[in-house]
């Protein structure tokens, strides 16, 4: 216990935006689990749905795996028919991997209830408060990226 009585994690941050990333996320990934997916193939398939093929390592990026993982990943959605891999236009030592028609229509329902789910969880805070959280998420995300955490 922490001087005031409450434990240490009960203030900490990182623990603070575990715990909030969890339960928001959890029931979310029940639905993506009943339509057959894992939680990165989910990441994978939406990050894709806006039509721009990406290499592995910036898929690895956006979804938060280790690269050796995602190929993996990648290779499973392959083989379903969700995804192909493509050459790159200015390196071909890298491929790109966008979705395919049957990938598009995988994911278009489960874009829509991500939004229904999103909507949900913010309801609770209001649109202001709801658009201050997110542009407070993006610049820690921006700032601890950049490897900068100037105080303000």
């Amino acid at each position: 216990m922490s001087a005031g009585g409450a434990p240490f994690v009960d203030d900490y941050l990182a623990y603070l935006l575990a715990r909030a990333s969890t339960l928001v996320s959890d029931e979310f990934h029940r639905e993506v689990a009943a339509a057959g997916l894992g939680v990165s193939e989910w990441r994978v398939l939406a990050t894709l749905s806006d039509g721009r093929a990406r290499t592995i390592n910036q898929l690895a990026d956006i979804v938060l795996a280790k690269q050796p993982t995602l190929t993996k990943v990648v290779d499973r959605l392959e083989a379903t028919g969700d995804v192909v891999r493509g050459e790159s236009a200015t390196d071909r030592r890298q491929s790109l991997v966008s979705l395919t028609d049957a990938g598009r229509a995988r994911v278009a329902p489960l874009l829509a209830s991500a939004r229904r789910h999103e909507a949900g969880v913010l309801a609770r805070f209001g649109a202001e408060q709801s658009a201050l959280l997110k542009a407070t998420l993006r610049r820690l995300i921006e700032e601890m990226a950049q490897g900068t955490q100037s105080p303000q």
